[in-house]
């Protein structure tokens, strides 16, 4: 994990390209591609690995876990809508990447990490950047209760189904986006929370996550 906080015309370039690729791919939420084009990705690899950064792909940060590709951050957070204000709870901090995205997009976040190694390097990180989301160390599948209801909720690892206790914790009107399937594949699903009862699904793309561990989850 890289702690020299340098960001020059190079990396700044790279993410211009990167932005480029994204948008050419699909992405048209113009407030999803500045927030790309200003977050140093690199800032969240080891320096030997800072070429790496700026590629379209997702890549091992330790204990099993990866920083999500940019496209898969980028395609979440554009279903979330995210609004200036808005009070969203990420499951799976990892890295931090897609949490400072999120800030970007104006949301208060709570962000929830299992892996306590992965959780103390990200508390360090990403305050130096100046990003300062509500951190917690445990099960994310059960989400963060205290803080609820959400106006929306982004699961950033693969889960068998929609844990209840997530959607429970769902503003009527808020949004929660998860990749559901098995532990190979999952499809993106999004559910909006249209009562106290009654939600709407929608099943979109296919991606590969890293399995979410948990009480609710595998």
């Amino acid at each position: 994990m890289a702690y020299k906080f340098v960001d020059n015309y190079r990396e700044r370039g790279a993410r211009k390209k990167l932005v480029e690729l994204l948008s050419s791919r699909g992405i048209e939420d113009e407030n999803v591609l500045k927030a790309i084009g200003k977050v140093p990705r690199h800032f969240f690899f080891d320096e030997t690995f800072w070429n790496q950064a700026y590629k379209d792909i997702a890549f091992p940060i330790g204990d099993g876990q990866t920083i999500s590709q940019p496209y898969t951050v980028a395609y979440q957070s554009e279903l979330l809508h995210i609004k200036k204000g808005d009070k969203v709870l990420e499951i799976g901090t990892g890295s931090g990447y897609q949490t400072c995205i999120l800030m970007e997009l104006g949301a208060n976040v709570f962000t929830i990490e299992r892996q306590e190694n992965i959780f103390n390097r990200t508390i360090q990180v990403l305050p130096g950047m100046g990003y300062r989301p509500t951190f917690y160390c445990g099960d994310g599948s059960k989400g963060i209760a205290e803080h609820a209801p959400y106006d929306k909720i982004i699961v950033t690892a693969g889960a068998p189904l929609v844990p209840e206790i997530l959607l429970k914790q769902l503003k009527i009107g808020g949004i929660l986006v998860i990749p559901v399937g098995d532990e190979k594949t999952q499809k993106m699903v999004t559910v909006i929370r249209v009562s106290d009862t009654d939600y709407e699904k929608i099943v979109l793309d296919t991606f590969r996550f890293v399995p979410l561990v948990g009480d609710q989850a595998w």
